[in-house]
């Protein structure tokens, strides 16, 4: 049965916190996380080889990617400032793999001087590969895009055809020969057929697309497939009344179609891979914001401090947030409003005609499910900064790990030095004009 959302933390503590960050800001679960990690290694234990790589573009937090790495886990990027953050944290080599599309040679070049595991989108890549990289990298893995809509037992989760990620099959194999003949010695394969599944069918269902078309490309062309990385796709329950994917059942399928594809072809040692950015961390991260004004026109408005640059996925995709309002949290739902923020956007909001308790200037809002592509999508339109990122830690007590942008953070990539000295001097007075704490 769907649980009903509850924050995990309580309006005191939020109180409390706002006290020395000032909200809007994102707060972070660690417990929750280190909770989650540990049911996705057992999850897929069965599996000696398994390796989660985390999606930094989900939460690019050094803190939040340190907690998980200590569980094991290695790291999906794809860019040239992805692949950095990697490096300071002392993740390289197969610990992370690359995933870029129209990849700029230089990024490519970077990727391979840290040995990451290389996975090309498209078979004119193999070009590029061969040129930045000599010999070739001993491993290369490939993403395959079959086409079509991706079915399985519950209906249609995805039109592949429409997606500019991925080969062909024909292009897959004209790929792996090209790559074999270059020195290439083991094989991975790769797909994300479909975005933020709530279904505990669809990593099977993706398994067994790509275990069988390792076991083709072995038969067909001695390809030696050491790696099927079924990529992200394994959604979260946004609403209250989804039922949430259960990841050890989804484990445990995902263990029958290995012993049933690639057992009989010989290919027991495969090794299992996943890029769960969303389902790592989207439960654990909540965006919290203050009521500034009510509005009462042709609507009822809940006015806060955030808005869509801090959070642009309802913005962005029309995507469900649930909100809770802190102390409210069992008081009847009696009222309509729409919950919107600051920007000159009629867009920008972050709910439309959502049922909540009655709200009041002052109420602290509990915005759930954005701990991955939340701040991470962050922008500036407006002038508008993003938020601070704070870490609720397992003892209660709360670490920032990302401050707040200033209003020089905005203006500071221009270089023009006597007009940014006159925006400081203008920071300066108005931080001398404001109400001290």
């Amino acid at each position: 049965m769907a649980q009903r959302k509850r924050p995990f933390v309580t309006k005191e503590q939020l109180e409390e916190i706002a006290k020395a960050y000032p909200t809007p800001f994102y707060l972070y679960d660690e417990k929750g996380i280190r909770e989650n990690a540990e049911r996705v290694v057992k999850a897929f234990s069965w599996n000696p080889k398994f390796k989660e790589f985390f999606a930094i573009k989900a939460t690019p937090n050094p803190t939040l990617i340190s907690i998980l790495h200590e569980y094991g886990f290695g790291v999906d990027c794809s860019s040239e400032a992805e692949l950095m953050l990697a490096e300071a944290l002392g993740i390289t080599g197969r610990d992370i793999m690359f995933s870029s599309n129209d990849t700029p040679k230089d990024e490519l070049a970077y990727a391979v001087s840290l040995g990451a595991g290389i996975n090309l989108d498209d078979v004119t890549h193999v070009a590029l590969l061969k040129e930045v990289a000599d010999p070739v990298p001993e491993f290369v893995s490939l993403r395959f895009n079959p086409g079509g809509d991706f079915a399985f037992a519950n209906g249609i989760f995805g039109s592949p055809e429409d997606a500019k990620f991925g080969m062909t099959e024909e292009q897959i194999f004209e790929a792996a020969r090209e790559l074999k003949a270059a020195g290439v010695k083991e094989f991975g394969l790769h797909a994300l057929l479909a975005s933020n599944t709530v279904t505990n069918d669809y990593y099977p269902a993706l398994a067994r697309t790509l275990c069988t078309l390792a076991v083709r490309l072995t038969r067909e062309f001695g390809i030696k497939v050491t790696l099927i990385n079924l990529s992200g796709g394994v959604g979260v329950a946004y609403k209250p009344e989804e039922e949430p994917n259960d990841i050890a059942l989804i484990g445990e399928e995902v263990h029958k179609v290995f012993d049933e594809i690639l057992l009989p072809a010989g290919l027991s040692d495969v090794a299992l891979g996943t890029e769960l950015g969303r389902f790592m961390l989207a439960p654990y991260g909540g965006l919290v914001t203050r009521v500034l004004h009510l509005k009462h026109t042709y609507d009822d408005y809940v006015g806060v401090d955030a808005c869509a640059a801090n959070l642009m996925r309802p913005m962005l995709y029309g995507a469900y947030h649930h909100i809770t309002v802190m102390g409210k949290e069992d008081v009847p739902a009696t009222e309509r409003y729409s919950v919107t923020g600051m920007l000159c956007e009629n867009s920008d909001r972050f709910a439309t005609h959502r049922a909540l308790p009655p709200v009041e200037i002052g109420d602290l809002l509990f915005i759930h499910d954005v701990g991955a592509h939340g701040h991470s999508m962050g922008y500036n339109y407006n002038g508008r900064l993003r938020s601070a990122e704070i870490l609720l830690k397992e003892d209660g007590s709360t670490k920032l790990i990302r401050r707040a942008e200033t209003p020089l953070d905005y203006f500071a990539t221009l270089d023009f030095s006597p007009l940014y000295k006159r925006l400081e001097e203008i920071q300066h007075g108005i931080n001398t004009k404001k109400p001290q704490a």
